[in-house]
């Protein structure tokens, strides 16, 4: 006998990356920030009173969100704060895509999406990048023929690591008829000079939603905090409708506050990940473990058949140097590789050279 809803009896929960005890083990595989959060943010922490925390925290978290627009150059009306990334996208869902109805998303892509779909008892269209790991041909033919009500690109993409141009962005969002959300989690380590920058875009198209967390970029995964960023009318009925009552924490929301304040300081870590990304693709290309070119804090790497993914991971997990392995089409040959710090990716390189001489 079972109590739960048919769809949740069915579905299979999200696969979270390992989470090790002990603190010995390298940690390249969820894609966490090597460096600390900003003397700011510590700052902010230790100046938490335990008494404040007897009553309720600002419901729509105002300090976060004027901090969001200076930094954005965007109204407050134009943020809404979330209990992660992984809150927002389910906000989305609840607010804007009925049971039943399709959901979009390519293929491969972050598992939560499948995950959060099966929750809300949605159908869930995966349309599978090219051979090139290239956005599909002729994305919004097929976004109009599955009737997607809700289409979700994680960019730079995962777990390839490549990226989607703001031009591309702006002519899906102009001649999309959903919700377009644009997940955001790796932004912050693109190259500079490439020039990204999609919000602008939320100008122009009343559809666009962009997620952004201070997971990554921050070095805050444990305060678990992220945003989104949209027109006001996209926001309004998330934020005051559908969102949880005080769904962010008075903690999360000073420390997150301090954090996009002391974005410069953030800026600094950035550039260093950006770096080792350069040096560890070509270590990794030297050993024969080819990447794709990657604009995230990870690459993912080709291993070669007589090798195997699977035992290349196993083995570097035995010499206590977690990655991520995927045991699904078209990834079962490779790892995605999180960048670590100067010694992580060294240590990870000399690993690696150990068990491919056997």
């Amino acid at each position: 006998m079972t109590f739960e809803r048919p769809n949740i009896e069915k579905m299979q929960g999200y696969t979270p990356g390992e989470q090790p005890d002990d603190g010995d083990s390298i940690k390249l595989n969820t894609n966490e920030n090597p460096y600390p959060a900003s003397p700011e943010v510590a700052a902010a922490l230790r100046g938490i009173e335990v008494d404040s925390l007897r009553r309720y925290p600002p419901p729509l978290a105002d300090q976060f969100r004027q901090a969001a627009a200076r930094l954005h150059q965007v109204s407050e009306h134009n943020i809404i704060p979330t209990n992660g990334g992984d809150e927002l996208l389910r906000l989305v869902l609840t607010t804007f895509v009925d049971s039943g109805k399709t959901i979009a998303i390519t293929k491969p892509s972050y598992s939560l999406y499948r995950v959060l779909a099966d929750i809300a008892g949605c159908k869930l269209a995966e349309i599978d990048l090219q051979a090139d790991w290239s956005m599909p041909e002729n994305f919004l033919a097929q976004l109009q023929q599955v009737q997607a009500r809700i289409t979700i690109l994680v960019n730079p993409q995962a777990p390839t690591g490549t990226l989607i141009s703001v031009a591309y962005l702006d002519e899906l969002a102009g001649n999309y008829g959903g919700v377009l959300v644009v997940d955001e989690a790796y932004v912050d380590f693109i190259d500079p000079e490439l020039g990204y920058d999609s919000i602008p875009l939320i100008g122009r198209h009343e559809n666009l939603l962009i997620l952004r967390s201070l997971s990554k970029g921050y070095g805050l995964a444990g305060l678990r905090f992220g945003y989104g960023i949209a027109c006001k009318s996209l926001i309004a009925p998330m934020l005051t409708k559908t969102r949880d009552s005080y769904n962010t924490d008075t903690i999360s929301q000073r420390l997150a506050a301090a954090a996009l304040d002391s974005v410069d300081y953030a800026r600094q870590g950035w550039a260093r990940i950006r770096s080792e990304r350069g040096t560890l693709l070509q270590a990794l290309a030297q050993l024969g473990l080819p990447c794709l070119p990657s604009q995230s804090n990870f690459l993912l790497c080709e291993v070669p058949q007589a090798v195997g993914a699977e035992h290349l991971y196993q083995s570097l997990k035995q010499r206590g140097i977690l990655v991520r392995y995927f045991d699904e089409d078209r990834l079962r040959d490779r790892l995605r590789i999180s960048i670590g710090s100067e010694a992580d990716n060294a240590a990870l390189v000399t690993a690696l050279k150990a068990i491919l001489a056997k």
